[in-house]
């Protein structure tokens, strides 16, 4: 049998610190070389997403993470241009305040999520997601 054709798989993760900032990475490579995102990337083969959300974090910001909350699945066709890629979502709450860039990462840093922060891909969209997920009275909070 033959194997399908299928859109690729990534993860993407809203991560506040104990002040409620995001955490946010200054893309290194296209698309959106320079541009500000939520850290995240693909999964690799034999990973679940949950892992693969904990080592995106850990590669491109050096924080580890260790809970995650299910935001959403994000699969619009046109989310990435280098093609079709569905994205799983999370969210996650640290105290870890200190950052070493890498991997995909030119730079990361802290950012007061009341801003208007003009992001990457759709991630405008997940990290509005995520932000109503952990509202007063939605009864979700890390």
């Amino acid at each position: 049998m033959a194997v399908p054709v299928t859109p690729l798989l990534a993860v993407d993760c809203v991560v506040l610190d104990a002040a409620d900032r995001i955490l946010l990475i200054r893309r290194k490579n296209p698309p959106f070389a320079g541009d500000l995102a939520l850290p995240g990337g693909f999964v690799e083969i034999g990973e679940t997403v949950e892992d693969a959300c904990r080592r995106e974090v850990h590669e491109e910001t050096g924080v580890r993470l260790t809970s995650l909350t299910l935001v959403g699945v994000y699969s619009d066709p046109k989310r990435d241009p280098r093609g079709h890629t569905c994205s799983v979502a999370f969210l996650s709450r640290t105290g870890i305040a200190g950052l070493k860039p890498g991997d995909d990462a030119a730079a990361a840093d802290w950012f007061a999520h009341d801003k208007a922060l003009s992001l990457a891909f759709d991630h405008a969209i997940i990290l509005r997601d995520s932000l109503r997920l952990i509202k007063p009275g939605n009864g979700s909070r890390d």
